[in-house]
This record gives C-alpha cells, sequence and structure tokens, in this order.
C-alpha cells in the first residue's frame, strides 16, 4: 500500500461550480450522508474514472473527511501510473488521504469476478471502521438488473444494487452516467477510460453498448430509468419477504444433531413447521439458514432441490451446496424430518 503526495492547491470545500451535473451528484451524496445520519468520515474506491472521480469530489464537499483508495489491479501495463495518478487527483480535489493498494487477481469464476473479488477484499481491509462509497449509476444499475433478468438467476438478482449495504455506500445510483462524465469536464480533471470498459469480450460491455441501447429506441426511452425503478420496488418487497423468511426460519430452528463427521455443530430446520409456509418463504429461509452456516454463493438450482427434500420427499438423497474443506464437503440431507447439513468425505479428497 502507498500513499501519493498531491500537486497544486487543495479546493475549497463547498467552492464547486454550481453546473447542473455537479448539483446532480451533489445531491446524491448529500441525501445519501442525511439517510445515515449526518457527516462522517468515509472511504472513497476510486478507479480513476469519471463516477468515482465525481464522487470523490462530491463526497469532500457533502460526507466529512474523505480518504480515497485506489485498488491497482495490475492487469494492464501501466496500471500503477493510473493508480497513482487518480490517488494524485483526489488529493487534487480535498481528499484528507489517498492510497494506493496492488492486489493479486485470482482466476476463480473468472477474471471479472475475481478482480471484484480482490477489489472488494483491499478496500474492507483498509476502511477502518468506515464506510466505503462506491461510484455506482443508475446506469450501472440498469445493467445490473437487466443482466440478472436476462440470466433467470431469480427476484434477488434483479433487486440491483442497495443504497447501503453495509459497509458499501452507493450515493449516485439515481445519479446518470453522463452527468459525472460532464460534472468532470466542468471541474476540468481529466477521467481516465479503462479500456476494460469498452472491451466487447465483456458481457456488460455489449449491455452497455449495445442492449440498452436498442431498447432505448425500441421503446421510446426513459428504460434504464424504468429498470432502476423495478429494483427499488423488488427491494422493498424483499425486505418484507426477507422479514417473514427469518420469522419462519427462528420457528423451525431445532438443535443441532450428533454424529457429524466434522464434530460440528449445526442447527436443523423442522420439515413440519417448513411445510406451513409457502415454498417461497421456504426458500428464503433455507438460504438465511445455510448462509448462518457459511454456505454463502447458493444458486436457485440448490435451494429448488432443497425445497424438494422438504415438500417432493422420495427418498432422494442430499442436495450437495458448498463450504466445508478440502476433505469434506456440506451436504442438505433429510433426516427424521428435519433438514440437517452434514459434512460427507469429497470423492477426490486425498
Amino acid at each position: 500500500m502507498g500513499r501519493v503526495s498531491g500537486s497544486g492547491p487543495t479546493p475549497v470545500p463547498g467552492r464547486l461550480p454550481e453546473t447542473a451535473a455537479v448539483l446532480a451528484v451533489r445531491r446524491g451524496v448529500r441525501e445519501w450522508v442525511a439517510g445515515q445520519g449526518g457527516r462522517m468520515p468515509v472511504v472513497v474506491g476510486l478507479s480513476g474514472g469519471a463516477d468515482s472521480l465525481a464522487l470523490v469530489a462530491a463526497a469532500v464537499v457533502e460526507a466529512g473527511d474523505v480518504t480515497a483508495v485506489v485498488v491497482d489491479h495490475r492487469l494492464q501495463d501501466g496500471s500503477g501510473e493510473v493508480a497513482r495518478r487518480a490517488a494524485a487527483q483526489a488529493l487534487g480535489l480535498g481528499c484528507v488521504d489517498a492510497v494506493v493498494v496492488p492486489v493479486e487477481v485470482g482466476r476463480e469464476g473468472g477474471v471479472e469476478a475475481a478482480a471484484r473479488a480482490a477489489r472488494y477484499a483491499a478496500l474492507d481491509a483498509v476502511r477502518d471502521g468506515r464506510p466505503v462509497l462506491l461510484g455506482h449509476t443508475l446506469d450501472d444499475q440498469a445493467e445490473t438488473v437487466l443482466l440478472g433478468l436476462g440470466r433467470g438467476s431469480g427476484g434477488r438478482s434483479i433487486q440491483g444494487m442497495a443504497a447501503w449495504n453495509a459497509p458499501w455506500g452507493r450515493p449516485l445510483l439515481g445519479v446518470r452516467r453522463a452527468q459525472t462524465v460532464r460534472m468532470c469536464a466542468d471541474l476540468g480533471i481529466e477521467p481516465w477510460d479503462d479500456p476494460h470498459n469498452t472491451d466487447p469480450g465483456y458481457t456488460r460491455v455489449r449491455v452497455r453498448a449495445e442492449v440498452l441501447p436498442l431498447l432505448e429506441d425500441v421503446l421510446g426511452g426513459g428504460v434504464a430509468q424504468a429498470l432502476a425503478r423495478t429494483a427499488d420496488q423488488l427491494r422493498e418487497d424483499g425486505a418484507v419477504l426477507d422479514a417473514l423468511a427469518d420469522e419462519l426460519r427462528h420457528s423451525a430452528t431445532l438443535p443441532p444433531a450428533p454424529g457429524g463427521l466434522d464434530d460440528t455443530e449445526r442447527p436443523r430446520l423442522s420439515i413440519e413447521i417448513l411445510l406451513t409456509a409457502p415454498a417461497a418463504l421456504r426458500r428464503r429461509a433455507v438460504r438465511a439458514w445455510l448462509a448462518d452456516l457459511g454456505v454463502s454463493g447458493v444458486k436457485n438450482a440448490h435451494l429448488q432441490a432443497v425445497d424438494e427434500l422438504v415438500s417432493g420427499w422420495r427418498g432422494q438423497g442430499g442436495v450437495a451446496v458448498g463450504g466445508g474443506s478440502r476433505a469434506h464437503r456440506l451436504v442438505v440431507t433429510r433426516e427424521h424430518g428435519t433438514l440437517t447439513v452434514r459434512a460427507q468425505p469429497r470423492i477426490d479428497a486425498t
């Protein structure tokens, strides 16, 4: 991790030009800060692109002490210089600190997913209890919803991104990408154009450059805003369903069963109680139960298979749900009227 010295005078807080773009971005940050109880020190994840640079400039004025953190993924030649330049721009905009954090990006799940995982881990490691603000815009939200819809990943995936999902804050979800680009021009700062953002080898890039413009043309405009509204509505509905599912999960939870291969005690769920609820609530309750046991990223296909253990029992075997260790995998089984998670030996374990 390295710190970068700024150059030039530090802007006086509150002295940004009052253009339409600047006011729109500042309004987004101001409303987010007010929703969290008022001004506070924050970290901003800075890529050097227009969205995150505009966020930095607005946060300096609206949020309080701002530390910019630039994660250098080291996936492109010259990435270190790009990162140092972004950090220097952040200091010039009035940040109290700007740091560059180099990371190693793996390959699990593809380069895009691995880079995202490395970036979030790096930001979490240096935030020191502060919220981390990210520069996702309304356009990013629309792309996320459309990708989730196209992949058929279920209602949760098309809820999009939340403005606050501790420790991650997204104040610009009501701001268009064009407005952050315009704000940078209004401030006289040159953002970095990541070549990955125009590489058609990435699905999101094609959605951005081809699919959304076509939908805007066919449907007469307003598609991005409509997709973002859909995400907002689904998050509200999802919050109600999650609360009901939590009540179901607590009602159905039973003490652990003895005899696990790894000697780990895991709470079980009563099938009799689960059957009193609709399938949608059962699956949400099971997802939350598994998350409490450290099993994350459960796919809908897995949840459907687990629900078959509850409502369509035919003597079928358990459902592997990920997690576990190199020697054992975690499997949801039906035992004595309960759903139980067991550790079973991996076939390829040595």
